[in-house]
């Protein structure tokens, strides 16, 4: 199988998994890192490019012209938030989003909200 049928099938499935009902993920830190280990360890293997190289992440994800895993989720994050905010103010989704609870948070709760990632009018 050729590279580039291998890119395409990454691009087709492993992206999409990726993707998975990222719509309403808090990334943090470790999680944009961990998704970018994936990333780096499925294209290295399919370039044949060792850690013994010492090739920068950056030049590696160059080769086969990908854009970073993280910032397509980002992206995509961006574009799902527009959906609801289309939507009348009558629909579910829309009630769901615009919520904000009168109690305080519990203790154990994630400090930063989904909603807080994004810097659209109407927040």
């Amino acid at each position: 199988m050729t590279k580039e049928k291998k890119i395409r099938i990454h691009s087709s499935t492993a992206k999409a998994v990726f993707k998975l009902d990222s719509e309403t993920w808090v990334l943090k830190k470790r999680d944009e890192q961990r998704l970018e280990a994936a990333q780096m360890k499925f294209l290295r293997y399919l370039l044949g490019i060792n850690k013994l190289g010492r090739e920068r992440n950056q030049s590696v994800r160059e080769k086969p012209r990908l854009r970073n895993t993280v910032l397509e989720i980002q992206q995509y994050q961006r574009q799902w938030l527009q959906h609801p905010q289309r939507m009348d103010i009558s629909k579910i989704p829309k009630q769901t989003l615009n919520y904000k609870p009168k109690a305080r948070r519990n203790i154990r709760r994630q400090k930063e909200k989904w909603r807080n990632r994004f810097h659209f009018e109407g927040y």
